[in-house]
């Protein structure tokens, strides 16, 4: 079915799965399944009579929710959409500032200096990361009920879409921010899965440890800091989705509407031919 393949196929998923595996962690249960024990009895029963009265009713309009049966403006909504995942996108790209200690270091190194061991301590990451969430969080939530109000403001279908939409982040939305909140641990356990083979590699060719080398390319600290990034771009395209459907049927109710106004086209009957060939 489409619906599993793509939840399956996300970038968030295949990066933990791939994770996971590179851990020797157990296998875990297929993300479609887990996902569909989300919902409680109650909980679908809830969604079961919100989809049936979407359904069988027709949405009120302007007399109960003020809403009108204008044209909803794509172009906004398109220009709004590019405009956000691409400040967000710079956000959780943007390279980290060098770790520093929190105290005086025992060799009286000014603390200012970068400590290439306090970039070793995952709490530092685990702060910036939980950071970075909460800017995704404020910055899409807000866009989702910017973009509902648009389709509000459209006909029926995508009044009830809207509807719908706001059905499901209320049903789900405590759940999500569960899983959001669950993904610094898979990102510590990557960071002492990196760290434990860096040592495990010293150890075999009989070298020394050099700290200064870690956050340097080849490091295993900076291939942390790549994966913490490929992370939060998962996370990012995750918590799009949403938005990226609402637009999506924007865009088509706005390409049907076109086709089915357009104007037929007349074909001009050519003039009899009157004359000779000579």
């Amino acid at each position: 079915m489409y619906l599993p393949h793509r939840l399956n196929s996300s970038r968030l998923v295949l990066l933990l799965q791939q994770w996971t595996q590179a851990h020797g962690g157990p296998a875990r249960q297929d993300v479609a399944e887990q996902l569909s024990q989300w919902l409680s009895t109650v909980d679908a029963v809830k969604l079961s009579r919100a989809l049936h009265a979407l359904e069988s009713s027709q949405t009120p309009a302007v007399t109960t929710l003020g809403w009108g049966a204008g044209a909803v403006d794509v172009r906004a909504l398109q220009a709004s959409l590019q405009s956000t995942r691409a400040e967000l996108t710079d956000l959780v790209t943007a390279k980290a500032a060098p770790a520093k200690p929190v105290r005086e270091r025992a060799d009286n190194t000014p603390v200012d200096s970068p400590d290439p061991e306090a970039g070793a301590d995952f709490a530092v990451h685990a702060a910036r990361y939980l950071a970075l969430q909460k800017q995704m969080d404020a910055r899409l939530a807000a866009l989702r009920a910017q973009s509902r109000q648009s389709l509000s403001m459209g006909p029926e279908g995508l009044r009830r879409l809207a509807l719908l939409d706001a059905v499901m982040d209320q049903m789900l939305g405590a759940r999500e921010q569960r899983l959001w909140a669950s993904l610094p641990g898979h990102l510590e356990r990557r960071m002492a899965h990196l760290r434990a083979a860096h040592q495990q590699q010293l150890e075999a060719a009989g070298r020394d440890d050099e700290p200064q080398r870690w956050a340097l390319p080849g490091g295993w600290l900076f291939a942390f800091e790549q994966d913490l990034r490929a992370l939060l771009l998962a996370e990012l395209q995750v918590r799009l989705e949403p938005l990226a459907g609402l637009l999506e049927a924007a865009q088509s109710h706005d390409s049907h509407r076109r086709t089915t106004h357009r104007p037929p086209t007349t074909t001009k009957t050519p003039e009899p031919v009157t004359g000779m060939i000579e």
